[in-house]
């Protein structure tokens, strides 16, 4: 507590980067609102924004803006949303055929007809052979964020999809009182329990029980964009072999430092731009793929054809928080997609606000999980295909110089303020990560059946 005190009261005063700030969307097509300092909801006051700027709906990137008077006025911050994303933006008008611009107008980008964006998501959603999807969505105890988080599915722009919601291990009824509630106006939600512990057998659980041809996982502590589930599943159409797709995941906050270091950390958020990934055309000439699998996407937004994950028996539970790896199962199942010779989508228009953990001891055990559980994903990796140690080995140097040299693309977002004792924590979970996976098999081997663990 002592040190939740001292990063929470004192740090901010001495870092600018960790001052809180608001975060709004304005959307392009539409006319500029003016921006307040104070929050209508909370009524508190900030002195910057963050602000998702999109066009047609379409995610094009964050400009950060400076609010020293109480109302940032259109005239006042259009000009620097066209310096930062002026790129983005015709790029956009280019694929929709729209003209090209030279400034933002204030009153919004209006056409003539509907752009061609828009017309072709509505255009799928009228098709014939518009797949049933499964939302799944693993839960302990959290009944609060999971409201909010099954408004956002429920409100979807997406005809057929039936919703999952896996109890893990739950020491109360109330999410079950919960279900039973919303179940009774909205038939496809259903609720499962699930006794096994970790998320990765409340997954499995899900994966079981699912009739849906795609199926899509979030957490339970995130707003869903109307166009997320959507996305997800267009994005199956953006090439062939498409096993999974995943979607671009904002801070739905940004007002504690843990939430700041979260973000310098690594973050969710994978880019504004679209992305294929396989082990042919489609292979970023980077070390370590496809093992660092975290730059495909995170499991708070992924979707998988149901026929992938069935063939692979579903997820991991060793990875899954069964017993020391509490991380990895998402970043493992990724692997797997380009190791079967599928292809991974990476779909910006997929959009999510996730709630990071406000408290440094929260954040402190989340990092040192990831990174328990990027090492035993490599472990993983060997374990089950021996052959592949040959290629690994070194490949490792780099992976040790991206996680910790302070220049590398993953470390160059760190501030002066990011806490030392956090690459400190990162290095021990990685060093830890071979030794936990090893434990988590033999209690797997102990506790799972001979068909969920081979």
């Amino acid at each position: 507590m002592l040190l939740q005190a001292y990063y929470e009261e004192n740090v901010v005063e001495q870092a600018p980067d960790l001052m809180p700030m608001r975060i709004v969307e304005i959307e392009l097509e539409q006319a500029l609102p003016n921006i307040s300092a104070v929050d209508p909801k909370t009524q508190r006051r900030y002195q910057r924004v963050l602000a998702v700027v999109r066009l047609h709906t379409q995610p094009l990137g964050l400009v950060e803006l400076p609010l020293s008077i109480e109302e940032l006025t259109p005239a006042t911050y259009a000009p620097l949303l066209w310096n930062a994303l002026s790129h983005q933006i015709n790029e956009h008008c280019q694929q929709d055929g729209l003209p090209e611009l030279s400034e933002l107008s204030l009153q919004g980008l209006t056409s003539a007809t509907p752009p061609r964006c828009l017309a072709e998501r509505e255009a799928f959603l009228v098709s014939p052979d518009l797949p049933l999807v499964s939302v799944i969505i693993p839960t302990h105890d959290r009944p609060e964020t999971l409201a909010s988080c099954l408004e956002g599915v429920l409100a979807q722009h997406y005809p057929r999809f039936e919703v999952l919601v896996v109890d893990n291990k739950p020491s109360t009824d109330a999410t079950q009182r919960l279900l039973t509630q919303i179940s009774g106006t909205h038939p496809q939600v259903r609720y499962l329990r699930e006794e096994g512990p970790g998320i990765g057998n409340a997954a499995n659980c899900g994966i079981a029980a699912a009739q849906g041809e795609i199926l899509a996982f979030t957490d339970d502590d995130v707003v869903l964009d109307p166009y997320w589930l959507v996305e997800l599943v267009r994005g199956f159409r953006q090439a062939e072999k498409v096993a999974c797709v995943t979607g671009l995941v904002l801070p739905l906050e940004l007002e504690q430092p843990a939430q700041f270091w979260f973000e310098q950390y690594a973050g969710f958020t994978k880019g504004f731009q679209r992305r294929l990934f396989d082990m042919k055309e489609h292979h970023p000439r980077m070390p370590l793929h496809p093992y660092m699998a975290g730059r495909f996407g995170t499991g708070a937004s992924m979707a998988f054809t149901a026929s992938f994950l069935k063939s692979i028996g579903g997820f991991d539970p060793v990875l899954g928080g069964i017993d020391k790896v509490k991380a990895g199962l998402d970043i493992a199942a990724f692997f797997e997609v380009m190791m079967h010779g599928y292809r991974l989508v990476y779909e910006p228009r997929s959009l999510l606000y996730h709630l990071h953990r406000r408290d440094y001891s929260g954040l402190r055990r989340q990092l040192y999980n990831y990174s328990v559980g990027f090492t035993s994903h490599l472990t993983r990796c060997i374990w089950e295909r021996p052959h592949l140690l040959l290629s690994l080995l070194p490949q490792l140097i780099y992976g040790f110089l991206f996680a910790f040299f302070n220049r590398s693309i993953k470390n160059r977002l760190q501030q002066s303020s990011y806490p030392k004792e956090l690459k400190q924590l990162e290095f021990k979970g990685m060093l830890f990560g071979p030794l936990a996976y090893l434990q988590s098999r033999r209690v797997a081997r102990k506790t799972l059946p001979k068909t969920q663990f081979s």
